[in-house]
């Protein structure tokens, strides 16, 4: 696995994550194995096999995440004059006059709907390496274009 790039916050979210799956998810997937074998016959045991299931689930997202965790690059403030990962930024799309603010992560961390746009979406490419009052350009997936103006960038 390559360089994860993290906030502070990110990095905090993700270990408690992790520790969650491996104390409390666990432990409960365990007693749903027991539940389930107490029912008998395992061959023809659709809760038995959930269970199971549920336990490769976790069992692969706690490697996954302690990889990410092994390879993490923690991101720091970034500089308030130009947008960078860890940057706060206030863009404005200029065809439809509507605001948006977002903090500029890794991908790991990349929550849209949450105000965090990763590095490496079309909107954050964009403006990464840009000014206060500079207007970019972001190619959309559908092939389009899309104009903002960068209103504000804050640590």
């Amino acid at each position: 696995m390559s360089e994860v790039l993290l906030t502070p916050q990110g990095v905090k979210e993700k270990e408690a994550r992790l520790e969650y799956l491996k104390t409390v998810r666990m432990l409960e997937i365990a007693e749903e194995l027991k539940e389930a074998r107490s029912h008998g016959d395992l061959s023809e045991n659709a809760e038995y096999d959930a269970a199971k299931d549920e336990q490769a689930r976790t069992e692969h997202e706690i490697q996954e995440l302690e990889a990410m965790l092994r390879n993490v690059v923690i991101i720091e403030g970034a500089s308030s004059d130009v947008v960078g990962v860890g940057s706060k930024v206030k863009i404005k799309h200029i065809d439809r006059s509507k605001e948006y603010t977002y903090h500029i992560v890794g991908t790991a961390e990349a929550d849209p709907m949450m105000g965090k746009l990763s590095d490496e979406s079309p909107v954050g490419k964009a403006i990464i390496g840009h000014h206060v009052g500079e207007t970019v350009q972001a190619f959309t997936p559908n092939g389009g274009q899309v104009s903002y103006l960068i209103l504000e960038i804050s640590k």
